[in-house]
């Protein structure tokens, strides 16, 4: 929910949809209206284009969605809101493709400009510093911004003491407690979370966030009722499934206070569960664990299990400056069993995924060592593009993995055991060789650190991903209740509350 794309950027428009269409179930796209132009001073600031230039680019845009749409994908066309920076940046978007872009300073009057209207209003990034485009809570509305991005590439508004920081935007940086998400609760707002990119190079980052809407079906309608109705979360990279209910209401609904409140939960994640975090009015009453109770469970005939692939790494630019990236071919196959799920963890474009079966993939992917040089919401230098596979098959099967032509057959249970690195040695020393002719060191380093890679991740069986549980909760002092959930990779998911509020209240 949160693809910038620019003005100098609308030509490749085709090719983000291509992107997201391929990972994503829906797109709600902020067009980004501002550039970085020469005050007459010199001083370099960030301004909005030229009215006709961002005018002509709505249209373009508009134009794009009414055709997406008559095709039946449920894309939303938005921008991006920054004003004076005095009310925090906040994104845009609409049900219908008929309305024009407003350009208030201010928050309450962006509301204002909308009311009556089909939009509702995203905050980003909320704890950076207030007035200094940092979220301001004292004009929020409720209405207009049903909720609030937790996490994006810029790390995770919050709070101010959790683990994911906000380190990455060096200029807008530190983040603050005075504004983050925690906050706006602590004053009494119902409004959920999702979170989502920021993205600016490409669509649908793999690790930069995304949103999950529990919607009736895949429509606009039924996705925007869902979304007016708080009925959202958001994870940090792995798209984790949860399905949480308390007395028999979903995520950003209201119940009323119960001493025995019944909490039900059903979570898929795509590595791993670790702890699942029980949130009482910002304060952790629970840490459920689920690591190291599963481990030594042990495993039927037939066994269902995740692992992920990725594809990278290789020549060190420095040495190498030519060479950016590479094409990579490949294809799994569960000869005994079944193929259940592939979950893409794309960074950029370039890659594909086909031909696929019920125990056969094929796959396409270009990996590069950064996916945006020199642009300082791009990802790090090092950036992987790869799949979460879900199998079934014997607990003495065989899964077969084959890249650029060479087979690697992988016992399930060496899978579940460990991890492995396969280094594309032969390849790095005929590259080190044919440029400075050099063939032999001491050590490894030159054709290591030169070497393209492919990880594959140790296995997990089903009964570490999936967990159901069920919790009696003293919720008649409570004003809302939500969940943390953390995988064992670091992975992070954030529900939208259930609020506890008294009938007439």
């Amino acid at each position: 929910m949160h693809s910038n794309i620019h003005h100098e950027q609308m030509n490749e428009l085709p090719q983000w949809f291509d992107q997201v269409q391929k990972t994503m179930d829906f797109w709600p796209i902020a067009y980004y209206p501002y550039t970085m132009r020469k005050d007459e001073t010199g001083l370099g600031v960030e301004d909005r284009y030229p009215l006709d230039v961002i005018e002509k680019d709505w249209e373009i845009l508009r134009e794009f969605t009414n055709q997406v749409n008559a095709e039946g994908f449920p894309m939303f066309m938005g921008y991006e809101w920054q004003g004076a920076g005095q009310d925090g940046d906040h994104n845009v978007f609409f049900k219908d493709n008929l309305q024009s872009m407003e350009y208030p300073l201010r928050y309450a009057d962006l509301v204002k400009a909308y009311a009556g209207k089909d939009v509702i209003g995203i905050p980003h990034h909320l704890a950076y510093q207030l007035e200094n485009r940092g979220k301001n809570w004292a004009t929020h509305d409720e209405s207009f911004s049903p909720f609030v991005e937790i996490y994006s590439s810029h790390g995770s508004s919050e709070n101010d003491n959790g683990p994911i920081e906000m380190t990455r935007h060096v200029h807008m940086g530190p983040r603050t407690g005075e504004t983050c998400v925690e906050r706006g609760w602590e004053k009494g707002y119902k409004f959920g979370v999702i979170a989502s990119g920021d993205n600016h190079s490409a669509p649908c980052v793999y690790g930069f966030g995304y949103m999950a809407c529990l919607a009736e079906n895949n429509s606009k309608e039924a996705i925007w009722d869902a979304m007016q109705k708080r009925h959202t979360y958001g994870v940090s990279k792995d798209k984790i499934e949860i399905r949480m209910q308390v007395d028999g209401k979903m995520m950003g609904d209201v119940i009323e206070p119960n001493q025995e409140a019944k909490l039900s939960l059903d979570v898929i994640g795509s590595d791993a569960i670790d702890r699942i975090e029980v949130i009482e009015d910002n304060q952790v009453v629970e840490m459920i664990p689920h690591t190291s109770t599963w481990e030594r469970m042990p495993l039927g005939d037939t066994i269902r299990f995740k692992f992920k692939v990725e594809f990278g790494w290789g020549p060190d630019r420095r040495i190498f400056p030519d060479i950016a990236s590479r094409q990579w071919q490949g294809a799994l196959e569960v000869p005994q069993g079944k193929l259940l799920s592939i979950e893409k963890c794309w960074s950029n474009f370039g890659q594909d995924l086909h031909d696929v079966t019920d125990n056969r993939c094929e796959f396409d992917l270009t990996t590069y060592k950064t996916t945006a040089t020199g642009k300082w919401m791009g990802p790090s230098a090092v950036t992987t593009e790869g799949f979460i596979f879900e199998v079934e098959t014997q607990k003495d099967g065989v899964v077969i993995l084959t890249v650029d032509g060479v087979e690697y057959p992988l016992a399930a249970a060496d899978l579940l055991k460990t991890s492995r690195v396969v280094e594309l040695e032969e390849e790095a020393r005929q590259l080190v060789k044919d440029r400075f002719q050099f063939t032999d060191y001491y050590r490894t380093d030159p054709w290591w650190h030169n070497a393209y890679k492919f990880k594959i991740g140790q296995a997990v069986p089903e009964s570490g991903y999936h967990v159901q549980l069920e919790r009696t909760l003293d919720l008649s002092e409570v004003q809302n209740l939500r969940l943390r959930i953390w995988e064992r990779n670091g992975g992070c998911a954030w529900t939208s509350p259930v609020f506890v509020e008294k009938k007439g209240e």
